[in-house]
């Protein structure tokens, strides 16, 4: 007899509604718990999603209350802004709950890791970055890696775009304005020469090519997509990189609001008013910038080894009949998977771990087609 699972998912924004669309329809989950501080945004997602969705308020800055909502679901799932996750993580530990998030930043997900020893203890996963990138392209490069005895090089090459791109930026809003900026300003881990080491974002931009209508697209340095891949994979390859895609021109363009400031976090005085120029610039994006128009997402992730090139790519688009973006799908679907895969036990090992070690590649490629996320392998 299967048992039924309960899964909780924290935040009721895009992401969070991704997420919860996906759990309800798995046949072994008997119920999600959809959390926000907005009870509003809580109880629209649960009215939306057809099954049984209970919706909760709650502040996740009070350790108390998480715990307590915590303590019962099988695994958590973080769709909430990456600077909460770290205590979020120390909440699913004391509660012993499964816990993973969509990251994003490398120094929370270091504090994630280190819980390693009390989340062995405690019989349960701690998993961050199971998005996009950082996420679901962590599996596909363990998944390739395996294919090789002897691998040289890694390249990852990821984007998420508007089919309809509309100037200056020829950009939407697909995720949250701070995990973009934070993309764009953040210095890159990669690994060069096998060695790790640390490059400027917005440079190095590459020409990349993909089939009608997008054509040939521009790749450059971001930070974050790589993730824990370096340290995985010092020592075994010579060159692992992440550049994000995007259409031509626009890395030249968002460079140089960077270069005069407009990313600043440090307070400046304007006619008597203290303002801080990130603020805003993100606010500026936000109020300016299309964010629910149809998208797609490009992955590329290419192997040198062997005497041999392996390449994956991934096309994905907005879904018309149930709405969801390709970035909810992209991003929610594979945090999902690796909801379920904790709470089913079927993780290679318990304990703060990145993906790439502890989650079957083989099986989550068979989740991921299971959604219709289709991973062309040449």
């Amino acid at each position: 007899m299967r048992l039924l699972m309960r899964i909780l998912v924290l935040g009721a924004g895009r992401m969070g509604f991704g997420a919860v669309y996906d759990l309800i329809q798995q046949p072994d989950v008997d119920e999600v718990t959809v959390a926000d501080v907005a009870a509003d945004r809580a109880n629209h997602v649960a009215s939306v999603v057809d099954g049984n969705v209970t919706p909760h308020a709650v502040d996740v800055s009070n350790h108390a209350d998480v715990v307590a909502l915590m303590r019962g679901h099988d695994s958590a799932i973080s769709c909430v802004n990456y600077w909460l996750n770290e205590r979020l993580a120390r909440a699913a530990i004391e509660a012993g709950t499964n816990f993973c998030d969509l990251g994003g930043n490398n120094d929370v997900v270091d504090a994630e890791l280190a819980l390693d020893a009390e989340a062995r203890a405690r019989g349960v996963n701690i998993v961050p970055d199971c998005g996009l990138a950082p996420g679901m392209v962590a599996v596909l490069v363990a998944h390739g890696a395996a294919q090789f005895e002897t691998l040289d090089e890694i390249h990852i090459r990821v984007g998420g775009l508007p089919q309809n791109p509309k100037p200056p930026l020829d950009y939407q809003l697909v995720f949250s304005v701070e995990g973009l900026i934070n993309e764009y300003i953040e210095r890159a881990r990669v690994i060069r020469d096998g060695r790790i080491t640390m490059v400027d974002s917005m440079t190095e931009v590459e020409e990349i090519d993909f089939p009608a209508p997008f054509g040939r697209m521009e790749a450059f340095q971001t930070s974050g997509g790589t993730s824990t891949l370096p340290e995985t994979f010092v020592g075994k390859v010579r060159e692992l990189d992440y550049k994000t895609i995007r259409y031509p021109g626009h890395c030249a363009k968002f460079k140089t609001m960077i270069d005069i400031g407009l990313c600043s976090s440090e307070k400046m005085t304007v006619d008597g008013v203290q303002v801080a120029p990130r603020r805003l610039l993100g606010d500026l994006l936000v109020r300016n910038l299309p964010a629910d128009e149809p998208d797609v997402v490009l992955v590329r992730v290419e192997f040198v080894g062997d005497g041999k090139r392996l390449r994956y790519d991934i096309i994905d688009s907005y879904d018309e009949t149930t709405g969801l973006s390709a970035m909810m799908r992209t991003t929610a679907f594979p945090a999902s998977i690796v909801a379920l895969m904790m709470a089913r036990g079927q993780t290679t090992q318990k304990g703060a771990l990145p993906q790439e070690r502890c989650i079957p590649p083989e099986l989550f490629m068979q989740e991921l087609a299971r959604r219709k996320i289709v991973v062309h392998v040449s």
